[in-house]
């Protein structure tokens, strides 16, 4: 074990000590944490007034805009002509042109922009003449409106998720369902970035003849176990900086602009006492404190809802053994080639059930309890990604260390294959290996 942990020590230093390392762990969770910041931060400085002139030729609808947030309304008693000259010179971003003919036909409507339209001012004119052309329509038709709104009851349920111990969290499916996606995808760019690592390491020392230096004084396996772990454990070292430095650059942002991060969880409205059963006292209240929730606030309450020390623990261990499980056959597959041109034809089945995985996980977000999920969250060559992406909507302790069963004796099969291909292949040089030939190496005592 001696010399497999000198192989160690030296492919972890080789690659810690590289500027490439440093430059990419300093990068990574900048760019993590501008996932969450940037958007932020833009949406406050973009907020700025959208001014909108209205030209209504039927002068129906002129008192039905008001100003909205950044949406500026100024109704223009001229014709569409001055108008959009005037938007020409600047005074206005849009015009809103609504012809006599309006009322009748409704795809006469015009909203004229020099630059694309604000896609929130558009979907805002919309609404209100939808409102108001529905309002005539009632009218003509001798129907009371008021009694028509007082039937409109929009619906907003609220998911809970009653844990194993019985406790109740508000649940953010959307959230889990992102976060699901993007640690799977996580685990199949780095287990392909590290494992080519792996492959390419392999070939050059091949190629060079150094390994027939190194194979002098330890077994092929020790050799080819000692660079699996040692690249494994650089991308695991990465990977634990990046949580560190990410979580640290979020909650440095967080503390410094609360405003940005506010939110109140639905199980704060809802007030306990006599009040809990006044209707009237509910509503206003949610409406209150919706005025100051933002899309970072819920974001942020989102992912406290997430389990994240068995995420944490989840993503470390599913990551390593995915990684140790393709590393190996990599590091076969450059063992049996003397040119990285030749690994194509071995590369195929290999990687074909991880790209199988990363397709799966947009339907096994969709039905993360379903069988399709369960199945491919069982099997050792998908269930790193698979199962990354089922932990975020909560999945059963047992479901867990089954999936984690299984990818160890995976590992250890499809070590135990590499190993016999590694010890072979090697030292071989000036043929162009076949899969008769692995098979051949792989039955070979």
């Amino acid at each position: 074990m001696s010399k497999t942990a000198t192989i160690i020590r030296r492919e972890f230093l080789s690659r810690v000590k590289k500027r490439s390392f440093l430059v990419m762990t300093i990068i990574g969770p900048v760019l993590m944490a501008a996932i969450i910041i940037v958007p932020v931060v833009v949406a406050q400085i973009s907020d700025s007034d959208y001014q909108i002139a209205v030209v209504d030729d039927s002068d129906l609808f002129y008192e039905s805009f008001e100003d909205k947030d950044n949406l500026k309304f100024t109704p223009l008693g001229t014709n569409i002509e001055h108008a959009v000259q005037m938007m020409h010179d600047g005074r206005f971003d849009a015009v809103l042109h609504i012809p006599e003919i309006a009322f009748q036909a409704p795809s006469s409507l015009r909203l004229f922009s020099e630059k694309s339209v604000n896609i929130n001012a558009r979907i805002h004119v919309e609404n209100v003449l939808k409102h108001e052309f529905e309002s005539l329509k009632l009218g003509a038709a001798g129907i009371d409106e008021e009694i028509l709104r007082s039937i409109e009851t929009p619906i907003r349920i609220q998911a809970i998720r009653i844990k194993d111990d019985g406790e109740l969290i508000t649940d953010y499916p959307e959230i889990s369902m992102g976060l699901g996606f993007v640690s799977g995808f996580l685990i199949y760019i780095f287990i392909f970035l590290f494992g080519s690592q792996v492959l390419r390491g392999v070939l050059e020392e091949k190629t060079s003849r150094i390994v027939e230096i190194i194979i002098s004084s330890v077994k092929p396996f020790q050799l080819m176990m000692g660079k699996v772990i040692g690249i494994g454990l650089v991308g695991l070292s990465q990977f634990l900086i990046w949580i560190i430095l990410t979580v640290a650059i979020v909650g440095t942002f967080q503390l410094a602009a609360p405003d940005m991060f506010r939110f109140t969880p639905d199980e704060q409205v809802y007030i306990t006492g006599a009040q809990a059963l006044n209707a009237e006292e509910i509503e206003a209240r949610r409406e209150y404190v919706q005025q100051y929730d933002t899309v970072a606030g819920q974001l942020i309450e989102g992912l406290s809802a997430i389990n994240f020390p068995v995420m944490i623990i989840s993503f470390i261990f599913f990551f390593l053994g995915g990684y140790l499980l393709y590393a190996a056959l990599f590091a076969a597959i450059g063992s049996a080639v003397d040119n990285e041109a030749d690994t194509q034809q071995f590369m195929l089945p290999v990687t074909v059930p991880m790209l199988i995985s990363i397709i799966m996980a947009q339907m096994v977000i969709t039905n993360p309890s379903g069988p399709v999920a369960f199945w491919m969250s069982m099997i050792p060559f998908t269930s790193p990604v698979i199962m990354m992406v089922r932990i975020p909507f909560g999945v059963p302790y047992s479901e867990i260390f089954l999936s984690a069963a299984l990818l160890i004796a995976g590992f250890i099969a499809t070590t135990f294959l590499a190993s016999r291909i590694y010890r072979t292949g090697i030292l071989m040089y000036g043929k162009k290996s076949s899969y008769r030939e692995l098979w051949k190496w792989i039955r070979h005592s």
